[in-house]
């Protein structure tokens, strides 16, 4: 063999070549772009034509030619090998099958040395059309224990979410680690999820800090970047937990509004008020004060309540003019005025709120099978909560965010494009954005407590033996409370508060009142008043005059279910 300079257009191909099957346009592409950048690096073989002409044919390299002609190349280097009795047949079969991509491994090492030989990111992505994210992913896992790595290059591979776990630990961490866990002989495969256990670390990301880089650079925090994390969002992390909570805990002091405290959070990652004093779930007023509290993710949360104001203390206790010391609860059903329900309005509404809060919850984490999922998506769009209009909505952040789910499931060509996973994570969060018991204009009523129940919200319910919820109880309730626990009530109602309280420290309890399922009688009126609808359909039908007690908006709001109701059967059939 020897090495020529040939024009590639004046080259035959092989009829006899191994490859008949075109190849794939992004093979092609890749092979087109490295040819570009560094020409061709293996020379293809060719061979005197045998029918008498006096050209060449090729034996081995017939993509390699094709693309240098694609990129404008007006010679490249070729081998001349003597012709065969079998026109290159079984050569070309050879040079197909008997070779082996890089693993993963030697593409690590392989760029490191390109960039040690002066290469940039850019410049080895372009050679290998390859995206710079995808080099800098390779970068980072390079940075493997070598003794991972030799164990690595045999075929033993982690997944990859265990690699980006051990790629982020430092090498000392990985050889304690290793050591502790690497192969014993005769065991072909390693424990990568040993391995990756023992090295994952609490990660605290950039995007949930308040606090700027000025803070940051004062605390020594210095972000690492997630490569694996999606490229829309702000991936950078640190480890160090306590500097971070640090930043945050320095950032809310400097930031603290008028009438605003620090306050600590429970267990459950919940701010814990003042004594007394009253939570605004809605817009705070003038008076109201603002606490600012870290959540179990380290974000930074706001929330407004109100203390109560000073008590009179006129006239004597048993006058009826008015209470001196106790609370309210303590002197029920004692002749002050009304005798108050079970639980009061402010209990109504933190029960909405906690169900709202373990729904979504449930929403986010909870086993929820496909058909399930689906059914939910009906009942969601069943809510009282949720208006559909053929243009845009007023809620404009609400809108904002469906059309940030409806996005995840479309390409940029506007077709529908995506796998199972992202339809659930789509699914989901429109489902937490829809679905609330929230006592306000967002409750989806009877739909969200159904749905709760289907995916067993109720376990993630957080723990209602608290002063704030309990004070919301009238006696009898805190009583029948205390049934089936090792509680017994007490003379007074603050003492049997205390000791709910007490008892359930570090468990959990849940007030009957607040779990999701709806009783019969609530579902018998909800499907009742489905059958109304569809019985005033039929009257609609027959030309019946409508119930003297219902208005023309009525009248309207029913022609206008009747003709959905028609659509929708004429589309069944």
């Amino acid at each position: 063999m020897h090495l020529i300079k040939v024009d590639p257009r004046a080259l035959k191909e092989n009829p006899d070549r191994a490859r008949q099957t075109k190849s794939t346009p992004q093979a092609d592409a890749l092979l087109l772009a490295t040819i570009k950048a560094v020409g061709v690096v293996q020379p293809p073989v060719i061979a005197p034509e045998t029918d008498g002409g006096n050209g060449y044919v090729i034996n081995a390299g017939h993509r390699r030619v094709k693309q240098a002609i694609a990129a404008g190349l007006q010679e490249i280097e070729v081998l001349i090998d003597e012709a065969a009795n079998d026109n290159g047949a079984m050569r070309s079969m050879i040079e197909n099958i008997a070779r082996e991509p890089l693993n993963p491994v030697d593409q690590w090492r392989a760029i490191e040395r390109l960039v040690a030989l002066g290469w940039s990111e850019e410049a080895i992505g372009i050679a290998l059309a390859l995206p710079v994210r995808q080099i800098r992913k390779l970068r980072l896992l390079a940075n493997v224990l070598p003794a991972m790595l030799d164990q690595m290059a045999k075929g033993d591979m982690p997944e990859e979410r265990q690699l980006r776990i051990i790629a982020a630990a430092s090498l000392d961490e990985q050889r304690e680690v290793w050591k502790a866990n690497k192969p014993k002989k005769g065991d072909p495969e390693t424990s990568w999820q040993s391995i990756a256990q023992a090295l994952d670390r609490k990660k605290m990301y950039a995007r949930d800090a308040s606090f700027g880089d000025d803070l940051a650079k004062a605390y020594g925090i210095a972000w690492v970047e997630d490569l694996f994390a999606p490229a829309d969002q702000d991936s950078r992390y640190t480890t160090d937990v306590e500097a971070f909570l640090g930043a945050q805990q320095e950032w809310m002091t400097h930031h603290l509004p008028k009438k605003g405290v620090i306050a600590a959070a429970n267990s459950f990652g919940q701010v814990v008020l003042p004594p007394k004093a009253e939570r605004v779930y809605g817009k705070p007023g003038k008076g109201d004060c603002a606490a600012m509290y870290l959540d179990r993710e380290g974000k930074v949360q706001t929330v407004h309540y109100r203390l109560p104001e000073p008590r009179a203390t006129k006239g004597k206790p048993g006058t009826g003019n008015g209470v001196v010391g106790g609370d309210a609860s303590d002197h029920e059903d004692g002749g002050f005025g009304k005798s108050r329900p079970d639980v009061t309005r402010k209990g109504v509404e933190m029960i909405g709120d906690l169900r709202t809060d373990a729904l979504h919850e449930a929403l986010g984490r909870a086993p929820i099978e496909d058909d399930t999922l689906m059914a939910l998506l009906v009942l969601a769009l069943a809510g009282r909560n949720v208006s559909i209009q053929s243009g845009a909505s007023d809620d404009v952040y609400a809108a904002a965010r469906m059309q940030r789910h409806a996005t995840r499931l479309v390409d940029e060509t506007g077709a529908l494009a995506f796998d199972r996973g992202t339809l659930r994570a789509a699914a989901r969060a429109a489902l937490t954005d829809t679905l609330s018991a929230r006592q306000n204009c967002s409750d989806s009523g009877i739909a969200a407590r159904v749905a709760g129940a289907a995916i067993g919200a109720d376990n993630f319910l957080v723990n209602m033996a608290t002063e704030e919820f309990l004070a919301c109880l009238s006696r009898s309730a805190l009583e029948r409370a205390c049934t089936g626990t090792s509680v017994l009530p007490r003379p007074r109602a603050r003492e049997t508060r205390a000791a709910l309280i007490e008892r359930f420290k570090d468990e959990r309890f849940v007030h009957p009142a607040a779990t999701f399922a709806p009783g019969a009688a609530e579902v018998s009126a909800w499907l009742a008043k489905s059958e109304d609808l569809d019985g005033d359909d039929v009257a609609d039908e027959r030309g019946d005059e409508p119930d003297a007690d219902v208005g023309p908006e009525d009248v309207e709001e029913d022609s206008e279910v009747a003709e959905a109701d028609d659509a929708y059967r004429v589309a069944a059939e």
